[in-house]
């Protein structure tokens, strides 16, 4: 997956990009078809803000969160793209099989 990280009034240190690379394989490990992720950090006076567009095969997933500490933002965004990525993992998911399945156990 191709990730695009910024930020905007905050500098980028090496901790924050790794922090945000491994909670992100987490929403990888759901869903394997992410083509790509652009993130973006901002501080705002006493707002940290987290936001990202996520390109995933058939959809395009975007969530945001605002939260006191950057790394707590990053947590909560992340929670709202793993909850994203499953429900459109759901609806991707062929449920014609399923119906064939019940079907052929029932008789």
């Amino acid at each position: 997956m191709n990730l695009n990280l910024s930020g905007h009034h905050v500098d980028l240190t090496p901790a924050l990009r790794e922090y945000v690379h491994e909670k992100l394989k987490r929403v990888e490990r759901h869903f394997d078809h992410l083509i790509s992720a652009e993130i973006v950090l901002t501080v705002e006076k006493d707002r940290q803000k987290a936001e990202a567009t996520v390109h995933a095969s058939g959809a395009d997933l975007h969530a945001e969160a605002t939260e006191g500490d950057m790394y707590a933002a990053i947590d909560r965004l992340m929670d709202k793209l793993d909850r994203q990525t499953r429900r459109h993992k759901e609806k991707v998911r062929d449920h014609h099989q399923e119906e064939a399945h019940k079907r052929m156990t029932i008789q």
